[in-house]
């Protein structure tokens, strides 16, 4: 395809979309395939000339590694997505977008409106690649370019969100590199602009930092060496949606996953799931 002008994601958190692009990738080639994302190809071609051979390969081979649990997730968030919609959330918004494809790619009613926040660095190298493959969305797409550790709220409103509409917000791994005040700062504006009924899903999972492939993640995205900031939610996420006006579940990601007959992938760990945070 013709050579596209845009800067590409080669280091820090917004290469990591290209990792996700990779899991889906491979994910779409399987016959029995959980879900099909045709615009993940166009992606990673688009970027593969950006990156040495040495550093694509790293970044494959890690995208490997990850693969049986990332992209269950993939699928588990969909089917969140789904469920949502279902329920009545009219608005989704995905924090921290990366490279994802679902207003493309699901089946969702037209008057859903779609938010995709995330860096304008990002969306630079994603709009060229989906305008190049006359991409069009099933629902009706906004862009929102901007930094979660800023305003970001006040971009979302000039693309139209509505605060009187229930929301699901999707997080997918971001609020996981952010500053622990941050990521709180993000759950309090999601809380402030949700109306009841809105969602919110957050992972409970343990991560072995010291395990050889997040040793690799982090030195492929070039974070600094040195102790690991704490980021995130941390383990009292739950219990901070539940003080703040939201009705909390949990499912264990044995039982979230065991549906799609992919029993390689489960963990047997009954505290490690996904959160749900209901807007009461």
């Amino acid at each position: 395809m013709t050579e596209l002008p845009a800067p590409i994601p080669t280091a820090g958190v917004a290469m990591t979309a290209l990792g996700v692009a990779l899991v889906r990738v491979r994910e779409t080639a399987r016959p029995d395939r959980l879900y099909a994302d045709p615009l993940a190809e166009a992606f990673v071609a688009a970027a593969r000339p950006a990156f040495d051979e040495e550093r694509w390969s790293r970044l494959v081979e890690l995208a490997g590694q990850f693969y049986d649990g990332r992209t269950l997730a993939v699928k588990g968030v969909d089917d969140h997505i789904r469920e949502a919609v279902a329920a009545g959330c009219a608005q989704i918004v995905l924090l921290g977008a990366g490279l994802d494809t679902r207003a493309f790619r699901l089946d969702l009613p037209r008057g859903i409106a779609f938010f995709e926040v995330d860096l304008p660095e990002l969306f630079a190298f994603k709009e060229p690649v989906l305008a190049a493959h006359r991409a069009q969305p099933v629902c009706t797409r906004h862009v929102v370019a901007a930094d979660l550790r800023g305003d970001w709220d006040r971009v979302l409103s000039a693309q139209g969100f509505r605060t009187d509409l229930p929301t699901a917000w999707i997080d997918e791994g971001v609020l996981g590199y952010l500053p622990r005040v941050d990521a709180y700062a993000v759950a309090a504006v999601a809380t402030r602009l949700s109306a009841p009924g809105s969602r919110f899903g957050l992972g409970r999972f343990q991560v072995a930092a010291a395990e050889p492939r997040y040793r690799a993640l982090r030195e492929l995205v070039q974070e600094a060496p040195g102790e690991r900031p704490v980021n995130g939610l941390g383990p009292d996420g739950e219990s901070w949606f539940a003080a703040h006006g939201w009705q909390t579940s949990f499912r264990a990601w044995d039982d979230l996953v065991a549906p799609y007959g992919r029993p390689g992938a489960m963990g047997g760990d009954p505290t490690v799931g996904h959160v749900l945070a209901v807007r009461e």
